[in-house]
């Protein structure tokens, strides 16, 4: 595996015209006193900002009785008059605009203005900015409704999940946010609160096309790694584990085997955040560590918990967990030969450090966060065995996680994933007998979307016990999985 990017690319960005792009929000509110004849107060605002003229123009002639397509008019008028002689770029619009188009990212106008006085903007910005535009008068319902912003995604042919709307009232984000675009809300005249999925700034000052790429539905690079007592049997050990973590694009690392300060020691030379936990287990993330949870005086085996800040209103917790290695089943199965009653019988003990790790997850769980748990579970999966019903994992499975290796490979015969083991071609007791292969590393889930999933082992290890000079420093191999997180 290379380094790449695992956020979803940004496909383009949609702006709203006024108040975000220019000021008109000013010039819209000064039209709209001049045709009412009145000063326009707060509890105006509803029926003046972000709405299209034919509402403004409904609402006045309740107010004042006259007709609405004259009230139209006069409110065309007055507001295209402003634009041709006051118009004014909002603070950071035309930096942002630039960087997008030496970006390459396309760029589309979706304003509630008429297409009169959206062309006449454009053409003092520079239409040939936008790829594409959408008015008022190009869809049957316009803001709060979705119709501008999906129809503003069909005309880039994007989709409007990769998208960002830039708004600047709550009108035109529950617009977006309703396409089921990402919002950069940046508010001009009445504040915005923040949501999930949602970013609040005060100006487009100092956005970046990398933090507009950032906001589009994010996604999140988990690994399961046994380091293998700390990588302690290989040369060199903690450099080729750090580029093993870098190789493979990882945003967080669920750790077994840490050698004690495995992990500290990654997170410190990565410039990530860590969590220590006992002297085998640990979690490393290049995203903020917000909470920490699981028995803190865990010892070799066992679990341990984080959650992390993956971008504005999206956490996720990521457990990791290292289950005993005796009996080992797939052993008992291919060396003694027992029955798969007694194989599942032998599971007591993982089967129990299964379930208290569960009932941890249950209480340290948050109202729509998202849970990932990871680890060497030292034994078989239900899933890849048609006569084994491994219960350890069957135990994960009924309280809700989801096995992602096998959501992405669902054929355990045409795609095995073993991870078990990489460097054991034949049984270390000297016999010559065959070392079963199988899968006992998982990535599990419960709430999140899988993108992908695969085992990594980088290089082409030697086999046990001439292993000091190998790239890959562990015993096992990794297992990676790439999320997506939908909005909660």
């Amino acid at each position: 595996m290379t380094p790449q990017t695992h956020q979803r690319p940004l496909q383009a960005v949609l702006f709203d015209m006024d108040g975000t792009l220019v000021d008109t929000e000013r010039l819209w509110w000064e039209a709209v006193e001049q045709v009412a004849g009145r000063p326009l107060t707060e509890a105006d605002q509803p029926d003046v900002l972000g709405r299209p003229v034919e509402h403004t123009a409904a609402w006045l002639g309740t107010a004042t009785g006259r007709p609405e397509a004259d009230l139209a008019a006069e409110l065309h008028r007055e507001f295209a008059d402003r634009v041709r002689t006051g118009i004014v770029p909002r603070p950071g619009a035309p930096a942002l605009l630039d960087a997008l188009a030496a970006a390459g990212v396309p760029v589309a106008l979706v304003t509630a203005s008429p297409r009169a006085v959206a062309d006449v903007v454009l053409d003092a910005l520079g239409a040939e900015r936008f790829a594409a535009s959408v008015t008022a008068d190009d869809t049957a319902r316009t803001k709060p409704a979705p119709d501008p912003y999906r129809a503003a995604c069909r005309a880039l042919g994007v989709d409007p999940a990769a998208c960002v709307a830039v708004e600047d009232t709550e009108t035109g984000v529950a617009s977006a946010e309703a396409a089921g675009c990402a919002v950069l809300a940046v508010p001009s005249l009445a504040p915005i609160g923040t949501a999930p999925g949602r970013t609040v700034r005060e100006s487009l000052t100092g956005v970046t096309v990398e933090e507009l790429g950032r906001m589009v539905a994010p996604e999140l690079r988990v690994m399961s790694w046994n380091l293998w007592l700390g990588g302690s049997e290989v040369d060199d050990h903690r450099a080729k584990q750090l580029k093993v973590v870098l190789e493979s694009g990882a945003d967080v690392v669920g750790l077994q085997e840490t050698g004690g300060s495995a992990a500290q020691e990654l997170a410190e030379a990565l410039g990530w955040h860590h969590h220590r936990a006992g002297e085998n287990l640990g979690v490393i993330s290049r995203h903020p560590i917000t909470a920490r949870f699981g028995d803190p005086d865990v010892g070799f085996y066992g679990a341990a918990g984080v959650r992390i800040a993956v971008a504005p209103g999206r956490e996720v917790d990521v457990w990791t967990a290292h289950l005993h290695y005796t009996p080992y089943g797939p052993y008992e199965s291919a060396f003694d030969g027992l029955p798969a009653a007694e194989l599942i019988a032998h599971e007591e003990l993982r089967l129990a450090q299964m379930r208290d790790a569960l009932d941890r997850i249950a209480q340290s769980s948050g109202s729509g966060v998202p849970v990932v748990l990871v680890g060497d579970f030292n034994c078989p999966s239900h899933l890849d065995w048609p006569d084994v019903a491994w219960p350890v994992t069957q135990a994960a499975e009924d309280a809700g996680f989801a096995d992602s290796y096998r959501e992405a490979h669902p054929d355990p015969a045409a795609e095995p994933g073993h991870t078990w083991s990489p460097i054991h071609p034949v049984h270390e007791d000297g016999s010559g007998r065959p070392e079963p292969q199988d899968r006992i590393d998982y990535v599990l889930h419960r709430g999140l979307t899988v993108r992908d999933a695969r085992t990594l082992v980088t290089g082409t290890p030697r086999p046990w016990p001439d292993v000091a000079d190998n790239d890959w420093p562990s015993d096992h191999a990794a297992v990676v999985t790439t999320f997506a997180l939908t909005r909660m």
